[in-house]
Order: structure tokens, then sequence, then C-alpha cells
């Protein structure tokens, strides 16, 4: 899926059944997903950012990611930074997957799973809806450190001439 340039020819490159699965986890998404945020491709997935012109000073010059999308070879993968970002929301995805019977696979941010069985999908949806992109930018400003002010260069004070100097000539004059 490498140099993907839209979100429809993303989806036509796919496998037919891992297609299915992610149009469906798109659809779940968008329906959920608060306003301000938008849908592209990054990093070779679906992204559902802050736009950079809405939130420029991210680390690495990237629009700020909320939700990513993706088809790996050998599952699908749901990327929820604010899971990652929030302890409160990372406990709540615990406990859905918990109630629900449902087996959690999950790294960091990353939620890998095979079809959408394998999933508490309302749960998503609420979790999902639960962060605006406010919400979000205040929870990268939060973990991320603050930027120092630059500092201003001071021009090195001139060396001026000490008393030393004309004591240790004065020795050397002796000596010869």
């Amino acid at each position: 899926m490498a140099n993907t340039a839209s979100v429809d020819e993303y989806l036509a490159g796919l496998p037919e059944d891992r297609r299915q699965v992610i149009e469906q986890m798109r659809k779940l998404i968008r329906k959920n997903l608060p306003k301000g945020y938008e849908e592209a491709i990054n990093w070779n997935m679906l992204c559902y950012q802050i736009p950079l012109k809405r939130y420029p000073d991210t680390y690495n010059q990237q629009p700020l990611g909320y939700v990513a999308l993706a088809a790996q070879k050998n599952y699908c993968a749901i990327y929820l930074l604010g899971a990652y970002s929030d302890p409160k929301q990372r406990k709540a995805l615990e406990d859905a997957f918990a109630k629900a019977g449902k087996k959690m696979d999950m790294g960091k941010s990353c939620l890998r799973f095979k079809s959408t069985d394998d999933l508490p999908m309302e749960a998503l949806g609420k979790l999902i809806a639960s962060t605006p992109p406010e919400a979000m930018i205040a929870l990268h400003e939060a973990v991320r450190p603050a930027k120092k002010p630059a500092a201003k260069k001071v021009a090195a004070p001139k060396k001026s001439p000490t008393r030393k100097a004309p004591a240790k000539a004065a020795a050397k004059s002796k000596r010869a």
C-alpha cells in the first residue's frame, strides 16, 4: 500500500476480505468522529487528524493524529491515539472488551483485529466520539515537553589584558 494518494485508491488496493473490514471500521469512525478532524492518507494508512492549518505546532511537522486505520498483512489495525495519551480512555477500552467477553490485542495505541466481530463496536464508537480536537490538542500538549524560548546569543566579552601578562613578561626578562 506504499504511496497511496487517496482513500479510494487505498481501499481499491486491498484484498476483498480486508477491504470489507476496513470499510466497516471507516464507517464507524466517520459516524462517531467529532467535527474538526479530517480524513487523509498519512503514513500509508487512513488517518483522522487535526489539520496543520488548525494546529501546526507538532513535533514532527505532520498533522496531529487521532485515529488511524490500516490493513496489515495478517490483521487490521486501528490506532487510537486518544487511548494512548489518556489512561482513562485506555481503561474504558479494556473494560469494554472485558464486558463483551472479547480478547483485547493492543500495543501502545495499535488495536489489532481480524474482523469487526473481534471488537466491542459500540464502545469503540463512544471512545472515538469522546475526544473533540480541542481535547486531543490538550492531551498532546500535556504529554509533550514545553518548548523552551530561544536563548538570545550574547557576544562574549572581549578579553582585556590582565595584570598577569606584564608580570610574566617581566619574569621572562629577569631569567634572560
